[in-house]
């Protein structure tokens, strides 16, 4: 799913989606080295850290160069990922270490980023000072800190990518959605999870803050919120969310927009982490060619 580009702009402009984020981010390109890049995993030990190490060691160009996380010390990342042979990369807790290790073979290196919103500025600033790249893929980062990010990418004139979903079908979904709200008055947005963790979910939030961002009103016969069956409004323009929780189901996105005679259904199911893959390796082929930071996979798409 990966796509590939013929040419790459010299200068571009990038938004952030979310309404509440007023901050600007510019991006140039600069090209590839031809040699492998390098690649830093930060949070290894997690189910989609390990799915990462998977898909970076099937891709082509790139290999992954150091497993950090502050559990399965020691071990190496390959057998924690049940591949067929060890990949002789011990998992340690020191992303200070591995970067030092990667900046002295004078590679082209990336950090992947799968941390915590409290972690994620000291991470960049660490990959920065070595002359790496990074991807970021933590959920609920502060605008604060995204803007903070950006002014130290452009002081070293160096490439970061923050994305809000690494999934292309949650990206495309999104995108869909802003075009079908120019032609309905009417939307809610239905998710479904296994647990009851971050809900609204983060999609679920940047698809409202897009279509509330058109600057329309929806709902407009039915804007009260005093009726908590009705879910929860996100923004001022009338867009509700309701969140479903019950264990077994698949992680799920609904945006359902109705208008006279017709009713009108985006959705889109995630069953697996591998859904995630596809759009992080298209990340780290973009994010080697930036020098400065873009918010957003979609801008790639």
């Amino acid at each position: 799913m990966a796509v590939a580009v013929a040419s790459y702009p010299t200068n571009c402009i990038t938004l952030s989606s979310s309404v509440k984020t007023k901050y600007s981010i510019s991006c140039s390109m600069q090209q590839p080295s031809p040699t492998n890049v390098k690649v830093v995993i930060n949070g290894a030990a997690k189910e989609i850290g390990r799915a990462a190490v998977v898909a970076i060691t099937r891709a082509r160009g790139m290999e992954v160069a150091g497993a950090v996380d502050t559990r399965f010390l020691g071990e190496d990342i390959g057998q924690l990922c049940d591949m067929e042979e060890p990949l002789e990369i011990p998992i340690i807790n020191d992303l200070t270490m591995v970067l030092g290790s990667i900046s002295q073979s004078k590679a082209t290196g990336v950090v992947i980023d799968f941390t915590d919103p409290s972690t994620v500025y000291d991470n960049v600033k660490q990959a920065t000072a070595f002359g790496m790249k990074s991807v970021v893929y933590v959920p609920r980062i502060k605008p604060d800190t995204i803007t903070a990010l950006s002014a130290l990418c452009d002081k070293a004139t160096t490439g970061c990518l923050v994305a809000p979903t690494l999934s292309i079908g949650s990206i495309l979904l999104q995108q869909a959605a802003i075009q079908a709200a120019f032609h309905y008055n009417n939307v809610e947005i239905v998710e479904s999870s296994a647990t009851a963790n971050d809900l609204p979910s983060p999609d679920a939030i940047q698809i409202a803050n897009n279509l509330s961002n058109l600057g329309q009103i929806y709902n407009r016969e039915d804007l009260s919120t005093d009726v908590l069956a009705r879910g929860q409004v996100l923004g001022e323009d009338g867009v509700r969310v309701h969140s479903l929780v019950l264990p077994g189901l698949p992680s799920s996105t609904s945006v359902h927009f109705s208008g006279p005679g017709e009713i009108y259904t985006l959705k889109h199911d995630i069953t697996d982490v591998q859904s995630l893959m596809p759009g992080l390796i298209l990340a780290i082929r973009k994010v080697v060619r930036l020098k400065n930071l873009v918010y957003g996979l979609e801008k790639f798409l």
